[in-house]
């Protein structure tokens, strides 16, 4: 079973929420799943907040329902009551990050100083949440907490949009970013959820970058890739380049020299964050082939392959 930092990293991203009408709450967390964003953090600045919390968690298991903005331990009380797996604080607030850890739950206070980051390392927690974000110096102030506060991981929250996320998760001390721009509060209150669920993929290609890479065609044997790869050439005036294992027809096209994984080939997809990317996709139940991975001399993962095959290609996950 997934433990709730391989969840949230593996998303990336945590949809921020407000909401005022309860009922709406199971189709929201369908169309956050159906995203790719199997993570929701349900803010109590509504009264709807608690009752949306249980909805969600109850009639829509696959995701994981956390409650944010929590102030008072009752408060935190009530929400896990509701259902919430988590709670996240605005500020850093000893008396609930303290009941959390006495009743095991996951708690990511707010912390936007170092004094609050020294109090979280007195309570022995090694997530926090950076909020306000871009107020409090964004991936400048990330950076400079890198080298004293190395054990801890930020999500940052506040300011966050599709134009800023790939930068704030390409430092190493982010786990994730927390964020509204996918959920916002008029669609949500509009019920169209359809739209919801295209801002959240749109969320997370930015998020992870994902990118065509290249695509993989078997051959029959060596000659038979020659042929191809100049077959594909001369359509598209680019150069052949021979490798021990197949040819390159520009950048586009891997053209094997014989019989390879995939019915037709293959299609490498390139990616920001490899390792967050599988946590991303194991989260949402795809299937890796841990056998096929490639690793650096540093044990980095390189490249992995996905057990499932889509029209006959097996389908390549490389690092950027």
């Amino acid at each position: 079973m997934k433990n709730l930092m391989d969840i949230i990293t593996g998303a990336a991203l945590v949809p921020v929420v407000v909401i005022d009408d309860h009922t709406k709450s199971a189709d929201l967390g369908k169309a956050l799943c159906a995203g790719g964003i199997p993570v929701a953090e349900i803010t109590f600045r509504t009264d709807s907040a608690r009752q949306a919390v249980r909805e969600m968690a109850e009639k829509v298991p696959e995701i994981t329902v956390g409650a944010g903005t929590i102030h008072t331990v009752e408060q935190a009380r009530s929400a896990v009551d509701a259902g919430a797996k988590f709670i996240v604080t605005p500020g850093f607030i000893p008396a609930v990050v303290e009941w959390c850890l006495e009743n095991d739950i996951p708690v990511i206070p707010g912390c936007s100083s170092a004094t609050d980051l020294e109090a979280a390392l007195r309570f022995g927690l090694d997530t926090v949440k950076f909020f306000p974000a871009e107020a409090s110096g964004g991936i400048n102030a990330l950076k400079s907490f890198a080298g004293p506060y190395k054990g801890l991981r930020f999500i940052p929250t506040g300011g966050i949009n599709e134009n800023n996320v790939q930068e704030y998760l390409s430092l190493s001390n982010v786990a994730a970013c927390g964020g509204s721009w996918m959920v916002p509060k008029d669609l949500v209150e509009a019920g169209d959820f359809s739209r919801i669920v295209s801002l959240c993929k749109e969320a997370v290609r930015r998020a992870f970058g994902f990118e065509l890479l290249h695509v993989g065609v078997n051959t029959k044997d060596a000659q038979d890739a020659s042929n191809v790869a100049n077959s594909f050439a001369g359509l598209l005036s680019i150069p052949v380049m021979e490798f021990p294992g197949a040819y390159f027809a520009g950048s586009m096209f891997e053209i094997v020299k014989g019989p390879f994984l995939g019915e037709n080939g293959h299609i490498a997809i390139q990616t920001n964050d490899i390792e967050r990317a599988v946590h991303h996709f194991e989260c949402m139940g795809a299937e890796l082939d841990k056998g096929s991975a490639v690793r650096d001399e540093n044990g980095g993962l390189i490249a992995i392959y996905f057990k499932q095959t889509i029209g006959g290609f097996a389908i390549h996950l490389r690092r950027k």
